[in-house]
């Protein structure tokens, strides 16, 4: 602490803040605080930022017996302050000095610093005589070097100029001779040379000039255009106009398109515009919308004559153009706009011809094509930014003769051209869409008819129902090739369309498939109905009807192919659950941004999760219908007449028979679900065992003469136990491989049965003396009920008067228990109502938790521990039970340094030392503060 107040910081910030005391806090910053922990580093908590003198007393005297150590902890305290002190006077004292050192040394510095000014000037004024020098020097030349550029100017203006009016002529005889191949480099010289003359453009000659080079490029665009035109025009429509006018060669041609590139952009764009819609003129009529090779059946044809006319063209004329005006690319361009607006006419106008594998032929050529020419140019004239770069999909070939995909997944292109035709048939995916409804509807009337027919169990290899891998395959090759046609409005449609036919499926088929338990109104409606129906053997059917109805007080339980069926339907519906996730999953990815939050198939989900915890449930009641005679026959055990106790009962062997015919097939059914099979053993436990509870309190254990009967309450608890067995080892119970029931299902089960072997233990306890029956049922059964509690002393056979009594004895006494926190040692009121207290009132449970300490400072400086009551803690305080907290176990005191009391407050030998004691601790305070304020 002492190194810390020597140290100085430069640009040290600090706060200081003057409290009620008078006292000065100097507050450092965070880098000052950094560089002071880097510079002394020390292990002493009193160098902490946030040291706290309360803690710290705490852990110097954790407990009284630590007290006796507080004179030698003062007087050493008592030392570090004067060694403090001491080092802080030395501080002081060498700041004097280093005040003198500092004020010589600021003088030295103001004389080196005048000194050095005075050197600068000296410097300055140098420089600027040096600079007027050189410009004397200099000023000769600079003319010099001005008249060299003006004249070098001069004479490449007059050489411009004679380029300029002789290429002018040149140029006109070159023209009137169509010698193009010639007239390319003087155009281009000249071309230069007049942007050069733009700047003396208020100079009449030369204005003319750069008009007659204007002219000359008009006269060019136009003549070119013209020889083009009788090039390409068939000779009987130009006949009349040319004359004797002979057309130009190839060769003319190729150097009249060169010429052209030096021409205005316009000239160019022009010249192509025509040219490409002459090319494309015999496809225009030929493919009207009035001609029967225009309709979609034969749209072959249009990409068929594309491919023609392309190979024919570039064997003609493909050196006419130059490669990089693209003219085949164009012509390819301008092909697919005029295919597809005549398509989307023509199909705007017999719409009602259109049938789903029209579409797809169409479309499958269309995308076929497409790809080709995404292969053939590089779409440089489209405006593709890279040209060659193409987008990778997965799609599936379309098969236009079923209107379905192929199963075979194939890596196709989809270039630059795609949807430049085929996207005028996306406001006709609907039509797909129906379709796709139309074969679904048709699919699931086959599932339907699947469902129907009954489960042949020796031929099953799988638990789950074929016909849900089926869907769900069709699902993908619908989506997939949806995709591939648009995956905007129609990929959402269609995702309506699988929503609609999942529930359809999980109704119509596995609803459906789900056998049921006939109720008692079904059965009495079918006796009836056979006893109308048959009204020709009356004797016959009368005696049926009343075989029925002696059959209603029977159980009713599924055969063993109906729980092979139910569970089927489990499995089935979790695969549909599972894929049906994955199936959302691709569908968002797959569909358009706009439309991924609108679709949804959580109301599917549930369905299948309802379907689930329906067969869950079937399984569950089917088990608890064949427990059911075993719990009758329970009830029915004349129990206070026992008089041996022998192996377990029959209803017991009759339960485990139930366990090892049915939970074996449900488990083997369910392999692939383990955790349903989980959750059936949790519900079936859940349900079962506190109906076993409730036949348990109907159970009589009582002798007539109102004795508790030992070996029958023996017996019962020996049944208790063996059914506690055999409930541990259900999930594994008849399975070869003996594996471990799952911690969540082992822990209810013992609950619940312990509570069944407790309620037998409550029943065998005598009822006198009723503080003593009281005391164990509420150790035995802490949470217990009135209710229960009346149920057991029905079980012993108490009268209703000597109910009331115990009963009000019950509660006086569990609201003591509930007060004091425990159960041990703790008595019922005697007659007088006194209830005493024995023992200890915590169990050794409350003291497994941590110690809670927690340290307040209170507004006059006094300090408070305050710790749990626990071996080594500090004990002292009121020890008065009825202090404790009723909510929690652990009990609390407080160490107050300005009030002790209790045992804290005495000596071994009883005197008292408060003040002594107190005296030392708020001593040791005040040293603490004093050293960190």
């Amino acid at each position: 602490m002492n190194k810390k107040k020597q140290l100085r910081y430069p640009k040290m910030e600090t706060e200081i803040e003057n409290g009620s005391s008078g006292t000065s806090r100097i507050h450092f910053t965070k880098d000052v605080k950094n560089a002071i922990d880097k510079v002394l580093k020390t292990d002493d908590p009193m160098d902490s930022p946030d040291f706290n003198t309360v803690d710290y007393i705490n852990q110097l005297f954790p407990n009284e017996q630590s007290l006796v150590s507080i004179d030698e902890t003062i007087q050493r305290m008592q030392c570090e302050v004067s060694l403090i002190d001491d080092n802080i006077r030395s501080v002081v004292r060498g700041q004097t000095n280093t005040g003198q050192d500092g004020q010589i040394a600021l003088t030295e510095a103001q004389k080196v610093i005048t000194t050095l000014y005075a050197h600068i000037i000296d410097v300055k004024t140098r420089a600027e005589k040096t600079e007027e020098m050189v410009k004397e020097i200099t000023r000769d030349i600079k003319q010099l070097d001005c008249a060299k550029r003006n004249l070098t100017s001069a004479i490449t203006t007059l050489n411009h100029l004679h380029m300029l009016v002789g290429g002018i002529e040149s140029l006109n005889k070159l023209i009137e001779k169509r010698l193009y191949g010639e007239i390319l480099n003087p155009l281009q010289a000249i071309t230069e040379v007049n942007q050069h003359f733009k700047q003396y453009s208020d100079i009449d000659e030369i204005k003319n000039l750069s008009q007659n080079v204007d002219k000359i490029q008009v006269t060019l665009a136009t003549q070119i255009t013209d020889d083009f035109k009788d090039a390409f025009l068939p000779k009987s429509s130009t006949s009349a106009n040319a004359g004797n006018k002979q057309r130009l060669g190839l060769n003319q041609l190729a150097d009249a398109c060169k010429v052209i590139s030096v021409l205005d952009t316009k000239v160019k764009k022009e010249l192509l515009k025509w040219f490409i819609a002459q090319q494309l003129e015999e496809y225009v009529q030929l493919f009207h919308e009035n001609q029967d090779i225009a309709w979609l059946d034969k749209i072959d044809k249009r990409y068929a004559w594309l491919k023609r006319h392309l190979l024919d063209f570039e064997d003609k004329f493909g050196s006419v153009f130059p490669l990089d005006w693209e003219v085949s690319e164009r012509i390819t361009v301008e092909f697919c706009r005029l295919t597809r607006e005549q398509l989307s006419q023509i199909m705007a106008k017999r719409s009602n011809e259109i049938d789903v594998r029209l579409l797809l032929f169409a479309i499958n050529k269309t995308q076929a094509f497409e790809q080709l020419l995404s292969k053939r140019f590089t779409g440089v004239t489209l405006g593709a930014e890279t040209p060659a770069a193409l987008i990778t999909s997965s799609a599936l070939k379309v098969l236009p003769e079923s209107g379905l995909s192929d199963q075979s997944t194939a890596s196709t292109t989809i270039g630059i051209f795609h949807d430049q035709i085929g996207i005028c048939f996306k406001a006709h995916l609907g039509i797909y869409i129906k379709s796709i409804d139309r074969n679904l509807t048709e699919l699931m009337e086959k599932f339907v008819e699947m469902a129907k027919a009954p489960l042949k169990v020796s031929e099953v290899k799988t638990t789950v129902y074929p016909s849900s891998a089926d869907l769900f395959v069709f699902y993908k090759k619908c989506m997939v090739q949806c995709n591939q046609l648009s995956n905007d409005q129609p990929m959402y449609e269609l995702a309506l369309v699988f929503k609609k036919y999942l529930r359809e499926y999980a109704s119509k088929v596995l609803e459906f498939s789900t056998p049921k338990l006939l109720t008692t109104t079904a059965s009495i409606g079918k006796s009836m109905s056979l006893l109308t129906r048959d009204m020709q053997n009356l004797s016959t059917a009368a005696g049926q009807v009343f075989h029925n109805f002696l059959k209603e007080g029977e159980t009713q339980r599924f055969q063993r192919e109906d729980l092979i069926q139910i569970c089927c339907v489990l499995t089935t519906a979790e695969y549909c659950l599972e894929t049906v996730q994955q199936l959302e999953d691709k569908l968002k990815e797959k569909v358009a941004v706009a439309y991924v939050n609108k679709i949804d198939m959580s109301e599917e989900k549930d369905v299948f999760h309802r379907i689930i915890s329906n067969c869950i449930q079937l399984l569950v009641q089917d088990l608890e219908s064949g427990c059911e005679p075993s719990l009758q026959s329970m009830s029915k055990v004349q129990w206070q007449s026992i008089s041996n106790v022998g192996d377990q009962s029959p209803f017991i062997s009759t339960i485990c028979t139930n366990f090892k015919q049915t939970v074996p097939i449900i488990r083997d059914n369910l392999a692939t679900s383990r955790k349903y099979f989980t959750q059936f053993c949790h519900k079936f436990v859940n349900a079962f065992i506190p109906k076993f509870i409730n036949v348990l309190y109907k159970c009589k254990l009582t002798h007539s003469d109102g004795s508790n009967n030992v070996l029958g309450c023996e017996q019962l608890l020996l049944d208790t136990h063996s059914l506690k067995t055999a409930l541990l080892d259900l999930p594994s119970i008849g399975s070869s491989v003996n594996r471990k029931a799952p911690t969540s299902y082992t822990k209810v089960v013992v609950k619940d049965m312990t509570r069944a072997e407790m309620i037998i233990k409550v029943v065998m306890t005598p009822v006198q003396p009723p503080s003593h029956f009281t005391q164990q049922v509420l150790k035995l059964l802490p949470d217990v009920t009135i209710a229960e509690y009346q149920k057991i002393l029905d079980m012993k056979a108490v009268k209703r008067v000597d109910q009331l009594q115990l009963i009000d004895l019950f509660k006086h006494t569990a609201s003591h228990v509930a007060v004091v926190g425990g159960l041990s040692d703790v008595t019922a009121p005697s007659e007088d109502g006194a209830t005493p207290l024995q023992g200890n009132l915590n169990d050794s449970a409350n003291l497994d938790a941590d110690p809670l300490i927690s340290n307040e400072a209170n507004s006059s400086g006094e300090l408070n521990m305050v710790t749990q009551s626990s071996t080594g803690d500090i004990i002292g305080g009121n020890t008065n039970p009825a202090a404790a907290s009723t909510s929690t176990p652990k009990r609390a005191f407080i160490f107050s340094v300005g009030s002790f009391t209790g045992s804290a407050d005495k000596n071994v030998d009883g005197s008292s030392n408060n003040g002594s004691d107190r005296g030392r601790i708020r001593k040791l305070e005040s040293l603490l503060k004093k050293r960190l304020p």
